[in-house]
Order: structure tokens, then C-alpha cells, then sequence
């Protein structure tokens, strides 16, 4: 990212403009090469059945996620995946932490799950409370479900909280989801992730997404990781078996193995991070939420300013950014966007601090 200094306002031309999703929250470095290379490579492939490209895609990634074969859960994207252990747990009431990711909740309420809030609390950036989460657990409950990071307030957990709230789990019989879609745009993954957890806990699953790291969400895949034999069984049993699209088996092995890809990614975004809140903290009409992934949270000061009216303003130029509007605890005075390259990031501060 560029140095950024306020631009003139002036007429806008739209077509001067490319279209960016800052709401997308993809990895700005956009699909891999080897993803590409890959699909170009074995398009022929598509006349056989997919389920025969699984055991190199298993390994792929029981290499990158550091687990073995047999905790390794497939499916067609993350809701796939939450649908997959809703019916599978068959939950009747479970604890989520807001705000969150709506699909949570959507799920849940959908297979007649009741919802259990958790206020995060905003006074402290939203910062996780794992100590006082913990507390509020009871025996009526059957499963927690908590993103880490958290999507929209960029906030993450350590894996010894992770740990400390699985045995409380444990304790009273709950399951424990933990969706690390974002996980991997943090500098201390291999630290946070709470994967390595599994070879102690057999109520935790821990979901996992291809979509926003590698910047594939049409490649419809995402696994969980999970060390529970009579669950793995019931799966095993009732789920179809070539569920994964003959090319998503084929490039995800050549994605995973993509270090070079990995590495500037993180790299990239860990800049771009820091930059655009260096950028935007010193403005008093907004209150930013300290990001940890690769995306961050706003929260608008001005009494005669909403987030549709920042969203109208940006749009203009080509950035769609999200608004928190729909997000429970949150409201028309939220937005959020990710981090893109630096001469893309340069024009969305400088468009936001136009207006805010």
C-alpha cells in the first residue's frame, strides 16, 4: 500500500472504476496459479467419477492442516459443512457468540435448533471473553458454535482458550464447532489453530474453507477435521460418497502444496493490514474495531451518517463494501471490508475518509 493522501472530489465516472468485493473477503492475491494451471491441465478428467481423486486430496490435506486421514471430513463449502453436523448432532439448543456470521443461526433455527446469544461486548473491541463464555454454560446445552477468527469483528481466539472452553464442553457434554474459515490470514496460525486440539477432544469438529484464503468459493470445498469414530461412522454411513467435484479433488492437491502462494499471501496481507489501520485510526467520525484477519470492522461516530449511505458513496467508485445492517448487536452504523492490493486499498481509504 501506497502512501494515501485524501483525493480531490470531483464528478465521478463509474467506468473509470473497476468493480472490487471488499465485502467478498477473498485472498487479494486471487486464484492461485497452480489452481489454474491444474484445471487447465485435467479438464478431460471430468468424464470420470471424483470420488477416485480423493485419496490424493486427503492427503494434500492431512499434509497442509496437519492431521491424519481418518479426522478428515469433505464437503461442498462451509454451509455444506454446518448442515452436515447439524443433522449429524441434532442439536436442541445451541450457544452462539454475536455478532457473527449469520449462516450460523440460519442453520441452526433451520434443522429446529433453539439459539442461545452471547453478547460480545463491544467496550472491549469485542475482544473474546473465553473466561466469562464459559460461565454461561449449562447442561441444557448441546453445542457451541464460535468463529475464530470471528467474522465481522477480525477478533481471534488462542488455541489455549480454545482448549480451556473444550474442556468445559467436555464437562457438561456440548459439542464444539469452531470455524477457522479465516484462520489461515493470520500471523500466528500455525499457534491459533485449534486443529491439534482433536488428538484430545472428541467433542470438538474444527470446519475449515478453501473459499477465502485461496480465493476459490466456485471450487465449492471446504473439509472439517474431527477424531470421533462413532460420529466419523454415522457420516461415513448416511453421506453421499463422491460429493466433491472431480476438479475442486484435483486442484485442491496442487492448491495445498502452493507455499509460494501461501507465503505471499500472508505476507501481502499482514502489510496491507497494518497499513490501511495506520491509515484510518487517526479519523475521530469512525472507531475501528483492531483486525487480526484480513479483514476489518468500522463503526461510524457521525449522528447523520449510515453505512447504506457509505456503501452508496463507495460504490461509486467500484468498492462494494459490506454492510452490517442484517448482523445482530450490529445495525446500520457498522461496514466492513477486507484488504486488497495496495493501489486498490489506497483508493478505498481515501474514499471512505471522503464521506466519513
Amino acid at each position: 500500500m501506497n502512501s494515501m493522501n485524501p483525493m480531490n472530489s470531483g464528478p465521478l465516472r463509474i467506468g473509470q472504476y473497476e468493480t472490487v468485493l471488499y465485502d467478498a473477503n477473498l485472498n487479494p492475491l486471487g486464484i492461485p496459479a497452480s489452481v489454474k494451471q491444474s484445471i487447465a491441465n485435467n479438464i478431460g478428467s471430468i468424464i470420470k467419477y471424483p470420488d477416485l481423486y480423493y485419496a490424493n486430496l486427503k492427503t494434500a490435506i492431512s499434509d497442509y492442516a496437519g492431521t491424519s486421514l481418518e479426522r478428515i471430513i469433505m464437503g461442498n463449502g462451509s454451509p455444506d459443512l454446518l448442515r452436515l453436523f447439524a443433522a449429524l448432532l441434532t442439536p436442541k439448543k445451541a450457544l452462539i457468540p454475536f455478532p457473527c456470521s449469520t449462516e450460523y443461526g440460519k442453520v441452526m433455527k433451520a434443522y429446529g435448533c433453539e439459539v442461545v446469544d452471547y453478547a460480545l461486548d463491544e467496550e472491549k473491541d469485542y475482544e473474546p471473553d473465553v473466561t466469562d463464555l464459559i460461565q454461561k454454560l449449562d447442561s441444557s446445552l448441546d453445542l457451541v458454535i464460535i468463529g475464530n477468527p470471528n467474522n465481522p469483528t477480525s477478533k481471534r481466539i488462542t488455541r489455549e482458550d480454545i482448549a480451556s472452553l473444550a474442556e468445559a464442553c467436555k464437562m457438561l457434554d456440548i459439542f464444539l464447532l469452531v470455524d477457522e474459515m479465516y484462520v489461515e490470514f493470520l500471523d500466528d496460525y500455525e499457534e491459533v489453530t485449534a486443529v491439534p486440539l482433536t488428538d484430545e477432544f472428541t467433542n470438538l469438529a474444527v470446519l475449515r474453507s478453501v473459499s477465502k484464503f485461496f480465493a476459490v468459493p466456485g471450487l465449492r470445498f471446504a473439509y472439517a477435521v474431527m477424531n470421533n469414530d462413532e460420529l466419523s461412522q454415522i457420516i461415513d454411513l448416511t453421506t453421499t460418497k463422491n460429493n466433491i467435484a472431480t476438479l475442486s479433488a484435483i486442484a485442491g492437491v496442487d492448491m495445498f502444496k502452493d507455499t509460494k502462494y501461501i507465503e505471499e499471501s500472508r505476507s501481502m496481507v499482514h502489510t496491507e493490514r497494518s497499513l490501511v489501520y495506520l491509515a484510518m485510526k487517526p479519523c475521530r467520525t469512525i472507531r475501528l474495531f483492531k483486525p487480526d484477519a484480513n479483514f476489518m470492522l468500522v463503526k461510524l461516530l457521525k449522528e447523520d451518517l449510515t453505512s447504506s449511505q457509505v456503501a452508496e458513496h463507495c460504490s461509486l467508485r467500484g468498492i462494494m463494501l459490506r454492510r452490517c445492517d442484517d448482523m445482530k448487536g450490529l445495525g446500520n452504523k457498522y461496514i466492513r471490508f477486507c484488504f486488497m492490493n495496495p493501489k486498490q486499498n489506497d483508493l478505498m481509504v481515501n474514499t471512505i475518509l471522503e464521506i466519513v
